[in-house]
């Protein structure tokens, strides 16, 4: 359990405000060239990128490229909770291998786990249900929550 108690979250990483501050930095444009995060952050261009680096080699952090779905004709997005009768770890990693699903959460409460799903349009959405989630060995019952409307999408709340 990678060295963890059971019941008990991982230790969290510890960053100096330098770190927080190159993160930040790349939050608010991740295109951003090293040489203007480390005027930034009063550090030279190859201090910045070794801690880049770093923060991408531990798992602290990762640099990607996010898309509107929307804007490349994936026209239905849907959260989907599902209540399970099986180990949900197991369950959580088939649905992670399912390609329109982005999200796999396992919760308490309601649901054991949420998928989040990108689907091109409704009758998509309708086959991954009923070909590919459902008949997933332990899947008791699904709720599907169709989004009609994406409000706020970002990933900069930063290191508090």
């Amino acid at each position: 359990m990678n060295g963890q108690r059971r019941g008990h979250p991982p230790k969290p990483a510890q960053l100096d405000d330098v770190s927080k501050k190159i993160i930040e930095q790349l939050q608010a444009d991740g295109r951003r060239s090293y040489a203007e995060i480390g005027k930034a952050v009063g550090l030279s261009e190859a201090a910045v990128r070794q801690r880049v680096q770093k923060l991408t080699d531990s798992g602290v952090m990762q640099v990607v490229a996010v898309t509107d779905p929307m804007q490349l004709g994936f026209f239905r997005q849907a959260m989907i909770g599902i209540r399970a009768s099986a180990d949900t770890r197991v369950l959580a990693e088939q649905l992670a291998a399912i390609d329109a699903v982005d999200y796999v959460v396992l919760t308490a409460g309601t649901f054991d786990i949420l998928a989040e799903v990108v689907c091109e349009d409704d009758d998509e959405l309708l086959e991954l249900l009923n070909s590919k989630i459902r008949n997933l060995e332990g899947v008791l019952s699904t709720e599907t929550f169709v989004y009609l409307k994406l409000r706020k999408q970002f990933y900069n709340w930063g290191t508090r």
